[in-house]
C-alpha cells in the first residue's frame, strides 16, 4: 500500500448523500468554493441576495465568503458536493465557472456529469499519493465540460427588493445598533412585515443575518489585522458586549476568537477534510 497523501497544503472535500429524507436546512459562509449537484429532489438554495429552485440534474457553484442557506422542500433527496479552495483550479477556468452564476442547469450534459462525479468519488477514496493530481484533473474537466456546454440561464426567483433593500441595510450599517425596527422604519414598512416577507425569501430570520453578517466581518477583521484586540474587534463589528461576542463566535466557528488570530481553522464554516491520509 503506497503512503497517503504527502501533499496536505489543499483541502478537498467530497460528500455523498443518497435517498436522505426530511427536511434539513443549513446555513453558512465558508473560505472554499462549494459545488453542489442535486442527483434527486428539490431544495431551495438562498444565496447572496437571490434564491434559486433547485430541482434534479442542477448544479449550484458558491464561490468563497458568500453567504447561503440550504432548505429542503422534497421529501427525499440525493445530491454530490464538492469542496475546494479556489487556487485549487486553474484561474482560467474558475473565472469562467463564476461568471455563470450560481445555479447551472443543462439536463444534456447529466450523463457525463455523473461519470466525472463517479470517477472523483473513487480517487477520492483510493487517497494514495497521486490522488490530489487526479482529483484536480477530474474537478477540472468536469468545470470544462460545463463551460464548454453552457447552461440555460441562472434561473433566479423572482427578485424582491424590500429583501434586497434589508441585505443591503445590513451590510452597510453591521457596525452600527441597527435592529428589525430600525430596517423596517428605513424601509417604511412595518417590522412584522418585514421579519415575515424576510424569513419567507431567505430562510434567514433577519437577527440571525445580521448576527451572521457581523460574524463574517469580525473573522475578517481577526485575520487581516491581528493586532487588534478583541474588544475592539467586538465594537466594530456591532456586537456592544465582548464576552457576548466572544460566545457567539465559539458558539459558531468552534474557536474563540483569540486563537483564529493564531491560524487556528474554525470547525464549523469552513471544514472541508484533507484526504483521508490511510487508504482502506
Amino acid at each position: 500500500m503506497k503512503e497517503g497523501l504527502k501533499d496536505k497544503s489543499c483541502d478537498y472535500y467530497f460528500d455523498k448523500k443518497e435517498n436522505v429524507s426530511g427536511s434539513v436546512a443549513t446555513r453558512h459562509y465558508h473560505s472554499f468554493f462549494e459545488l453542489y449537484y442535486m442527483r434527486e429532489g428539490k431544495c431551495n438554495y438562498f444565496i447572496g441576495d437571490h434564491s434559486y429552485d433547485v430541482v434534479s440534474g442542477d448544479i449550484i457553484l458558491v464561490p468563497c465568503d458568500i453567504i447561503h442557506r440550504t432548505n429542503y422542500t422534497s421529501r427525499s433527496h440525493s445530491r454530490l458536493l464538492l469542496n475546494f479552495p479556489e487556487s485549487f483550479i486553474s484561474p482560467v477556468i474558475l473565472e469562467e465557472i463564476k461568471a455563470m452564476g450560481y445555479l447551472y442547469r443543462n439536463r444534456a450534459i447529466s450523463h457525463q456529469v455523473e461519470s466525472i462525479f463517479a470517477m472523483i468519488e473513487q480517487e477520492y477514496m483510493r487517497n494514495d499519493y497521486l490522488s490530489l493530481h487526479a482529483l484536480r484533473a477530474y474537478t477540472e474537466q468536469l468545470l470544462v465540460l460545463m463551460i464548454r456546454h453552457g447552461g440555460s440561464g441562472n434561473h433566479k426567483n423572482l427578485g424582491n427588493t424590500m429583501v434586497e433593500d434589508t441585505i443591503k441595510y445590513i451590510q452597510q450599517n453591521y457596525m452600527a445598533d441597527i435592529r428589525l425596527t430600525s430596517a423596517a422604519k428605513h424601509l417604511s414598512v412595518s417590522p412584522e412585515h418585514l421579519s415575515r416577507t424576510f424569513k419567507q425569501k431567505t430562510a434567514f430570520g433577519f437577527n440571525e443575518y445580521l448576527t451572521l453578517y457581523r460574524l463574517q466581518r469580525a473573522e475578517q477583521i481577526l485575520l487581516n489585522e491581528p493586532g487588534r484586540s478583541i474588544i475592539d474587534v467586538a465594537y466594530a463589528c456591532g456586537f456592544n458586549d465582548s464576552n457576548y461576542f466572544s460566545y457567539k463566535f465559539k458558539e459558531h466557528y468552534g474557536i474563540s476568537p483569540s486563537k483564529i488570530r493564531g491560524g487556528v481553522k474554525p470547525s464549523n464554516h469552513a471544514n472541508p477534510l484533507n484526504l483521508r491520509e490511510n487508504a482502506n
